[in-house]
């Protein structure tokens, strides 16, 4: 992670992103940005039940767009409503103004939604001090097991700067500058020619985690792309992911016969992937150590944990 000391320790602050790869954007902003946040999401997440009572417990707030229905559209009154009081309480709401999730490394056009809050946040309580922090997630590759990934956070933005007396311009304003900040701390393609640059520089083997070389290569097209290339040790790598799923066969084969064939976006993989290792992972250890200990003594259990967990950190960490 880079710049963290950016995030004010206290204030209210709203934290823009980029938005490639579902709950793991946002889990990644809870745990890293080092402040309590309320995220914004997308309102069709919420129709499952259960899931509903996950993602509120979450501090996740559902927005409707159009294509949820012209009805549901006035529901995002209320939402904003309570973002101001959050803010106006020195609270931090959380958003990704692309306004879906896509795993493509391009920084698609913001909505305004973000830009309503923070203005009407400054219309209804003139003198709060929000300030804005905009953000860059870079994964190597979103969907792989395991992956890695780098947050750029940038230099607070005062809030009250793009304030003038043309509400208009001040939503331009602050879109444009929010955008070409953004699209500095990612990996942007530009969609026209997202197919072909991608596939160069996937064979010049860039380090994605490094938007800010990336981006000189791109812009010089392909003339300026002195970087160092991250060599790892993939076969040591594969034997101990290999060790690992030996460990855990019954999780991966739940995983891989009965999750990831229902998952129909590829954005939610690494979501899912994520929540079978915290939940079902955890139960089939307890599960194996138990049996190991009434068979075989606590020493067999022990040793099980022990060379599941070094097995598991090495798949991940290699």
């Amino acid at each position: 992670m880079i710049n963290r000391k950016a995030v004010p320790k206290t204030g209210p602050l709203v934290i823009l992103s980029n938005h490639n790869n579902a709950l793991m954007d946002a889990l990644l902003i809870a745990t890293s940005a080092g402040r309590f946040s309320y995220f914004l999401t997308r309102a069709s997440v919420f129709k499952n039940p259960k899931f509903k009572t996950f993602l509120k417990s979450l501090n996740m707030l559902p927005v409707y767009r159009v294509r949820d229905g012209w009805s549901s559209i006035q529901e995002n009154n209320a939402i904003f409503e309570y973002c101001r009081e959050l803010l106006h309480n020195g609270k931090v709401v959380a958003l990704f103004p692309e306004g879906n999730h896509n795993i493509k490394r391009t920084v698609r056009p913001l909505s305004k939604g973000f830009t309503r809050i923070i203005f009407e946040t400054l219309n209804t309580y003139p003198d709060t001090n929000l300030k804005i922090i905009p953000i860059g997630l870079n994964y190597e590759q979103a969907d792989a097991f395991a992956d890695s990934v780098s947050m750029i956070i940038g230099d607070s933005l005062q809030a009250k700067a793009f304030v003038t007396d043309n509400r208009n311009q001040d939503i331009l304003g602050l879109k444009e500058t929010v955008t070409e900040t953004i699209k500095t701390f990612t990996t942007h393609i530009p969609v026209e020619t997202y197919d072909s640059h991608l596939e160069t520089l996937q064979q010049l083997e860039v380090d994605f985690l490094n938007p800010k070389a990336v981006n000189k290569c791109l812009n010089s097209n392909f003339e300026d792309c002195s970087f160092q290339t991250r060599r790892r040790p993939k076969t040591v790598k594969q034997v101990f992911k290999i060790l690992m799923l030996l460990a855990l066969f019954v999780p991966y084969l739940v995983w891989r016969f009965i999750v990831k064939p229902k998952i129909k976006e590829i954005e939610f993989v690494a979501t899912f992937r994520f929540a079978i290792v915290i939940s079902l992972v955890p139960v089939w250890i307890v599960l194996i150590a138990f049996i190991l200990a009434v068979c075989f003594g606590e020493i067999a259990a022990f040793y099980y944990v022990l060379f599941t967990l070094a097995t598991s950190l090495l798949a991940v960490k290699l």
